[in-house]
């Protein structure tokens, strides 16, 4: 299964399981870096890794066999699919004495890794699916409108529309047409043209909630173009193309990913700028692993900034679902902590749940600074 919406990671992240832990296993299986027996070869060493690992865990037998088993299976799969597999990375999620089983296929490469906890790993997943906006590519002449979806570096045909105002430019004289009634003529199929444009796009908007809107369109399309969308659509416009309907998808799509990297750049700037400045006056963020958590605990948050890469232990109440950095004892219920891999993970699961956005932020930022995790927050309490 194709990995393409937040949905699949919070319904990944319900799993639970009162007596086994889970194995979540990632492999980078890009072509364009490795060979077929390069990836092989890593799959092999990650899974004998995995096995030393397990084998000085100190669990009771019938954990370890479950995750022994898990193992087992995933190289099996693994073996059997790699051969022809021509996706950029591979995630698996198992636990064997639940018989549960997710396969991920992956558009962006993961760090190869295998965790095994309590709870599905899926910090790696939020990470790769965050990267990627949803776009609508408007390109439009006087000819004709075209309708692009660009998701996850793939880009389809929506819809099209023509409407050829060239062939009308020759009929000056003819059934009464003099320059000046020709010309506003033509002013008026221009703006029906542009009017039904602008209409469609946002009735696309409407059925398939994309992010961001790139339109390609001369000046003049273009201002009227924007006179005519809706507020809705205003918003979303966030970059303008030079290609035509005329030029090939894969064209298109090689513009818009240029423009999609800038913005996303100049977004993650924006985003620790403003985080910053909210850190500086006091006012509604947290920064560092233990106020941040704290704040996730009490339900504060609103949007949780992580640095790609960074991980800490920390420690979890299974009862309560409180996070926490080292504390042995749950603040809520009094119970005991245990220890899990990686606190970071927990956070943006727990953020998840609380319907936070999570934004994962490329290093080095200025969020280093202040620990490499912060949260912008909805209130404080």
């Amino acid at each position: 299964m194709k990995l393409i919406n937040q949905d699949q990671i919070e319904k990944l992240a319900e799993f639970r399981s009162k007596d086994y832990f889970t194995t979540s296993f990632f492999l980078d299986t890009s072509r364009d870096r490795m060979t077929k027996k390069e990836i092989q070869l890593s799959l092999k060493n990650l899974i004998n890794r995995s096995h030393s690992r397990l084998e000085k865990r100190n669990l009771d037998d019938k954990k370890k066999e479950s995750l022994f088993e898990d193992l087992k299976k995933i190289q099996d799969y693994c073996t059997q699919k790699i051969p022809f597999y021509d996706d950029y990375g591979l995630a698996i999620v198992s636990c064997h004495k639940e018989d549960f089983w997710e396969v991920f296929n992956l558009v962006k490469s993961p760090r190869n890794m295998v965790i095994f906890d309590r709870n599905p790993y899926v910090r790696p997943l939020s990470a790769i699916l965050e990267q990627y906006h949803r776009i609508c590519a408007l390109v439009i002449d006087k000819k004709e409108a075209k309708w692009y979806d660009i998701y996850m570096g793939e880009i389809d045909l929506m819809d099209q529309m023509e409407t050829d105002l060239s062939k009308h430019k020759g009929e000056t004289g003819r059934e009464g047409f003099g320059s000046q009634s020709l010309e506003k003529h033509l002013s008026s199929l221009f703006q029906t043209h542009i009017k039904k444009a602008s209409n469609h796009t946002f009735e696309l908007f409407k059925k398939d909630s994309f992010d961001w809107l790139f339109v390609g369109a001369s000046e003049e399309y273009l201002k009227e173009l924007k006179s005519q969308f809706h507020p809705y659509l205003k918003e979303r416009m966030k970059g303008v193309i030079k290609a035509k309907p005329s030029d090939s998808p894969d064209q298109i799509l090689r513009e818009a990913l240029e423009i999609k990297e800038d913005l996303k750049k100049k977004e993650q700037k924006q985003l620790v700028k403003d985080f910053e400045s909210e850190i500086k006056r006091g006012g509604l963020a947290v920064s560092g692993i233990r106020n941040t958590i704290r704040s996730l605990n009490k339900g504060e948050v609103k949007t949780l900034l992580v640095t790609r890469g960074f991980s800490k232990p920390g420690r979890l109440c299974l009862k309560c679902r409180y996070i926490y950095f080292d504390e042995e004892e749950c603040k809520a219920c009094k119970g005991k902590t245990i220890p899990v891999i990686d606190v970071i993970d927990e956070a943006v699961e727990a953020a998840m749940n609380l319907n936070c956005q999570v934004k994962h932020i490329n290093p080095p930022s200025r969020l280093d600074r202040y620990g490499g995790i912060g949260a912008f927050l909805r209130f404080k309490s």
